[in-house]
């Protein structure tokens, strides 16, 4: 199977936010996020999901388990399944790469 960018419609998640699945398998999920400056991801937990947050584009104030850190492109956080994160975007049009481990099922819907 292939992703080809262009042909790939944007989901627009509202508030400044919008993602492109790249792909997927039932143990791991790639997926594409643009962000507006000032946009948040809200802080969270997951019960069952491993994540990666890389940086592609821009920067980001990431924060894991309650410790806030700048991230810039090429920067990365890694949170393991129940531990609190969340990000927000200090660029227009920063983009970050998130990859779960399983897939999020609920992004299927």
């Amino acid at each position: 199977m292939f992703f080809n960018f262009d042909e790939k419609e944007w989901e627009v998640l509202g508030d400044g936010i919008k993602r492109k699945i790249v792909g997927h398998t039932d143990d791991l999920m790639l997926v594409y996020l643009n962000f507006d400056k000032g946009a948040i991801g809200h802080p969270h937990a997951h019960d069952i999901h491993d994540q990666i947050g890389f940086v592609a584009e821009g920067s980001f104030e990431a924060e894991v388990n309650g410790i806030k850190k700048i991230l810039n492109k090429g920067d990365a956080y890694i949170v393991k399944k129940m531990i609190t994160h969340g990000a927000i975007a200090l660029e227009d049009n920063s983009i970050l790469i998130d990859v779960f481990s399983p897939a999020r099922e609920d992004f299927l819907k």
